[in-house]
């Protein structure tokens, strides 16, 4: 397996955790706060995509589907203490235009070439992904990070422990 394709699988495998956690919850339980102040599952796919759309929109435009854009424009730190359903849509289109996003970049990294990898990002940007290559595995951990938030929403609503 070369890099770029563990950097690939990488970002597949941890959308696919994220699923996994959340395959039981209904539309309900992904408004659940199991705190105050805490993000609800609902805000935090949206933001998921949201932020996907624009760091890959910067560094390869075009590579995610345009529809996706209303999620950066949805999904804020503005937005995340709304808890009308109607604002967020489904879980089922959440979920969608979360695998849609992921998809996008696991198909967009692997056609890069290893030397893509270290090529700089844009300004603001290189912050906190300073390089392509950084910016692929950003993607899988942002995912990983919100997984374990995510966990303890499960928990808050008593479901199942699965890992």
């Amino acid at each position: 397996m070369t890099f770029v394709e563990l950097a690939a699988d990488f970002v597949s495998r941890n959308a696919e955790i994220l699923k996994m956690t959340l395959a039981d919850f209904s539309d309900a339980d992904m408004l659940a706060r199991p705190a105050p102040g805490a993000n609800h599952a609902a805000w935090q796919i949206g933001h998921l995509v949201g932020s996907t759309w624009h760091m890959y929109n910067q560094v390869a435009p075009g590579a995610l589907p345009a529809a996706l854009a209303a999620y950066h424009e949805k999904f804020t730190g503005k937005t995340a203490n709304v808890d009308d359903p109607a604002h967020y849509g489904s879980k089922a289109q959440l979920l969608e235009a979360f695998a849609q996003a992921h998809a996008a970049v696991v198909e967009w990294a692997r056609h890069l070439k290893p030397e893509d990898f270290a090529k700089p990002t844009t300004e603001r940007l290189a912050n906190f992904a300073p390089t392509v290559g950084h910016l692929v595995l950003m993607t899988g951990s942002h995912a990983s990070m919100h997984v374990g938030q995510l966990q303890v929403i499960r928990r808050f609503l008593g479901k199942p422990l699965l890992f």
